[in-house]
């Protein structure tokens, strides 16, 4: 039977875990705590840390003396523990400082999309990403720390607790789509590409757009992988130049690795590839001091490639194509890869893209998987021969 998990470590936080099953059972759902501390625990949980513990993909032991070892080998524990225990949990909720938000995301990462997640943690209202990853955790702040109940964190636990019984009680969606679906990633700089690509498409698919933010084609990847995408359509590649040259939204070296490993249909292109992402202006390394910049808004700056950078570029994505034994295809538009690059653009640098696209044409070795067309990435012709082309791969 399924059940709201509640998960922190009962040694430090039995008194907030305490109040927030007695939250989950007085709504009548069924409620399990899960113990993820090292030492003895305040309270009586239903799952103890000794059996999360020995779910350690090495069966390690866990640490009681150091506390660095300990969180990291409970947090893979944990993810193991969610992996194996994931089908009982309808929802779930923990409670943390540091080393227990630490514990609780690494488990949580580890379950399907959809089902209800909330950390509330003191560390909620900073950089939340290496928590967050890929996932649909909800993090909640703590504001005080969580270090026993006062009149304001019974407020906060309460509202926590609250929003994910009602998660976990709301009817699932009403299904509006027995298509298959795809996935396509989406830069602002490429939007009426991928707009009027999804427009095409949308008839024989359910086109799932992803924001090429680094975590955006982590999580499309993730969804490729699961079975759940049955192909990408990947026209903004842009995170790998922030994988390559130190940008802020990058993809991991493992990027295009499953489309390999799943022979997966693949129609990509070069979309974005004309910049490197950065925050505000200050933030950008001194090593690029007096390159091209465009100032996109207050907090994000992009940096113009250059000819030698496109041709590490070239040679990156031209390796992970040629892994490939699966149906795929690069398309190139001749006339432009972004918004900015574009005659009379900010970053428009015909000798910058011809290094890109030569060392491509250079790289892959079956010419058959590279389409050059005479077209801006944001036409309506490359659009269509994107969608074509897909077309022609799945439903040949």
């Amino acid at each position: 039977m399924k059940a709201v998990h509640i998960a922190g470590t009962c040694d430090t936080k039995g008194e907030e875990i305490a109040w927030l099953r007695d939250l989950v059972v007085a709504s009548g759902q069924a409620a399990v705590v899960v113990d993820l501390g090292t030492r003895a625990p305040t309270i009586h949980p239903d799952v103890t840390s000794a059996a999360v513990a020995a779910c350690h993909p090495d069966g390690a032991a866990i640490s009681t003396t150091d506390r660095g070892a300990a969180v990291s080998a409970m947090g893979e524990a944990f993810a193991a523990w969610c992996r194996r225990h994931g089908s009982d949990i309808s929802g779930i909720i923990a409670v943390g400082g540091g080393g227990g938000t630490s514990i609780a995301c690494a488990g949580m990462r580890e379950l399907p999309y959809g089902v209800p997640k909330l950390m509330v943690s003191t560390l909620a209202s900073g950089d939340t990403a290496a928590y967050v990853g890929t996932s649909d955790i909800i993090m909640v702040p703590s504001v005080t720390d969580i270090a026993g109940l006062n009149r304001l964190s019974r407020v906060i636990l309460s509202n926590a607790a609250h929003a994910l019984i009602g998660a976990v009680n709301a009817p699932p969606p009403a299904t509006v789509t027995d298509r298959p679906a795809i996935g396509l990633t989406m830069f602002g700089v490429t939007t009426p590409c991928v707009t009027a690509i999804s427009d095409q498409l949308r008839d024989r698919y359910d086109c799932l757009v992803f924001h090429a933010t680094g975590t955006g084609g982590r999580a499309m990847e993730r969804l490729l992988d699961e079975g759940v995408l049955g192909g990408l359509i990947d026209i903004t590649t842009t995170e790998i130049a922030d994988l390559l040259f130190g940008g802020v939204l990058p993809a991991l070296p493992d990027r295009l690795d499953v489309v390999a490993r799943t022979e997966a249909p693949w129609v990509g292109s070069v979309g974005a590839l004309d910049m490197v992402n950065f925050w505000a202006p200050q933030t950008v390394p001194e090593r690029y001091r007096g390159r091209l910049f465009y100032h996109h808004n207050p907090n994000v700056t992009l940096m113009r490639t250059t000819p030698d950078e496109n041709v590490q570029l070239g040679r990156w994505i031209g390796a992970k194509v040629n892994a490939c034994a699966g149906p795929v295809r690069l398309l190139i538009p001749e006339r432009g890869i972004s918004a900015l690059d574009i005659e009379g653009g900010p970053f428009w640098d015909p000798e910058a893209d011809a290094a890109l696209f030569q060392t491509l044409k250079d790289t892959i070795t079956d010419p058959a998987r590279l389409i050059f067309l005479p077209d801006h990435i944001n036409d309506p012709a490359f659009a269509k021969a994107a969608a074509d082309t897909f077309l022609a791969l799945t439903e040949p």
